[in-house]
């Protein structure tokens, strides 16, 4: 459990076979209801993957709704059953060009879950091409800060390049650090000073989250076709 109620699962491809997908991309997994009618639910592969595409495992960040289908599926599931899923799907991905100065990844939730998966990735464009990056994390505690360790440890390896600030909206953890925010994500937005031609914007997670930072992002100046958006809805 990466907090209360989100589950890190891992799973292979049953012919062995590595998994190739773009980070940021989803799979669908495929089940039926309890009538029998047939369902799906997306989830974003987390597994940080290199220049290849392809990984052993793919990593999953689910979250448990309560009375949910899917939530029953994964509580069920026993080390070595299968599930059957489609994909990768989705456009979520780094797009770099020479105005890409500077990524703005902002996510609440399993939304970061894609964030991680671009970790590679975003190395390389911090060594070949002097890329900035700035993560705004939005938890409601530390306990739902799924991945925290692994962000801060990669901040303090490129403390010039890359930022992580989680930002707390229930009050500042135990032992509050230099980089926490407070608040929602959307606080800390003019802080961070998006700039229209040389920043490009992620925004993934919490619906309201999503278009609340998306109308701000436009009313500082950043250009439509520099925010790119992916909606997390908790689905029963």
């Amino acid at each position: 459990m990466l907090a209360p109620t989100v589950r890190h699962l891992a799973f292979e491809r049953a012919d062995g076979a590595p998994f190739a997908f773009t980070p940021g991309q989803f799979i669908q997994v495929h089940f039926n209801y309890d009538d029998g009618k047939p369902t799906k639910r997306s989830y974003s592969v987390g597994t940080p993957t290199d220049a290849s595409g392809k990984v052993q495992r793919m990593e999953l960040a689910v979250s448990y709704v309560e009375g949910g289908a899917a939530t029953r599926l994964f509580e069920k599931l026993q080390a070595g059953e299968e599930i059957e899923a489609s994909g990768p799907y989705g456009r979520f991905c780094l797009m770099d060009d020479d105005t890409n100065q500077r990524y703005l990844l902002i996510a609440t939730g399993t939304g970061v879950a894609p964030y991680r998966s671009m970790l590679p990735h975003i190395e390389k464009l911090i060594a070949e091409k002097n890329r900035r990056f700035v993560l705004l994390y939005g938890a409601r505690t530390e306990q739902e800060l799924l991945y925290g360790e692994e962000f801060e440890a990669f901040a303090k390896q490129h403390p010039d390049a890359f930022a992580f600030h989680p930002c707390f909206s229930r009050g500042a953890r135990p032992t509050p650090r230099p980089h926490d925010r407070q608040g929602h994500v959307q606080d800390a937005l003019s802080e961070i000073e998006p700039h229209p031609e040389r920043d490009i914007a992620y925004l993934c997670g919490n619906p309201d989250m999503v278009d609340a930072t998306f109308t701000q992002l436009k009313e500082l100046g950043l250009p439509i076709k520099h925010i790119r958006r992916e909606k997390y809805v908790s689905s029963r």
